[in-house]
């Protein structure tokens, strides 16, 4: 596994209301159909009088695809495409989207400090991974395995040795991950998540993106080559209470040795939670 893999598409996240049950596209056509209707609406946000933009697009990718797979969505279980979210869920995550008033509510990939548990998934830009696989002294028989996202530049290396989580009273921002192999698919169990954060912090998670998640959150990933070019990679999340039942999403890893990952070094000149903070007080000023 070890090398350079990218993951950037179109697929949403979750499965577009109209398609029911319809797990994937009958063939390329209706596919393209369904890309090109996307497009339309975000054509139509653009359009939208007062849109001040988005990101400069010299440094976002013009060339992203429907998955290979003709896969209507990443998420497969629920069989709908749906997250199962409770309801209390979705009012705390509209709050955390439009809080302006604690920087510690707002989104942790804006404060420099992480993408967020499901870091994983395709974001807009900087879908570049790296896998990096150590064996030898320190590493242990069962070796380490350590995987780079180039979004928010982090790293987590993780043990596949199955040794036993963390004390319980430890908590972190990515979890305690554990590996092991079972035959040639690796499997990292993460527990031991603080609960502070947002589950995904990228607008291509959809409804995802401003979702909490709580101290009792258990993830398990799976990833297994299916060629010398491609990996299945699998995230199976349980979180009961934000969630009525555990969710799957799973979407091809592709080898592209040429891609270069550059540092996102988001804190040198970031001011954005500062100006927003500025700018929901001008607000409030504006409004008495």
């Amino acid at each position: 596994m070890q090398g350079t893999w990218t993951h950037g598409t179109l697929t949403p996240f979750e499965r577009d209301a109209d398609l029911g049950m319809k797990a994937f596209f009958a063939d390329d056509a209706e596919m393209q159909a369904f890309a090109a209707k996307l497009q339309a609406r975000t054509d139509a946000i653009f359009a939208r009088p007062g849109f001040v933009g988005s990101d400069n697009e010299a440094f976002v990718p013009s060339d992203y695809r429907m998955l290979p797979t003709r896969q209507t969505s990443l998420l497969v279980d629920p069989p709908d495409g749906r997250l199962p979210v409770r309801p209390e869920a979705l009012t705390r995550s509209a709050f955390l989207k439009d809080n302006r008033n604690d920087f510690e509510t707002m989104s942790s990939w804006d404060r420099c400090l992480s993408r967020g548990p499901t870091l994983m998934l395709p974001a807009g830009y900087n879908n570049g991974i790296r896998i990096v696989q150590t064996s030898g002294p320190g590493a242990g028989t069962a070796g380490l395995v350590t995987i780079e996202t180039e979004a928010v530049h982090e790293a987590r290396v993780v043990p596949g040795s199955n040794r036993p989580h963390l004390p319980a009273q430890v908590r972190l921002w990515l979890g305690d991950p554990v590996g092991r192999w079972e035959g040639d698919t690796f499997v990292i169990d993460s527990t031991n998540f603080h609960g502070k954060g947002w589950m995904a912090t990228d607008g291509a998670a959809g409804r995802l993106r401003g979702m909490p998640y709580s101290e009792h959150l258990h993830m398990v990933e799976r990833l297994t080559m299916t060629s010398e070019t491609s990996i299945r990679y699998e995230m199976t999340v349980n979180d009961p209470e934000i969630y009525t039942r555990a969710w799957t999403a799973t979407f091809p890893l592709t080898r592209d040795d040429r891609y270069r990952m550059f540092e996102a070094a988001c804190h040198e000149g970031n001011q954005a939670i500062a100006l927003v903070l500025r700018g929901a007080r001008y607000e409030e000023r504006q409004k008495k």
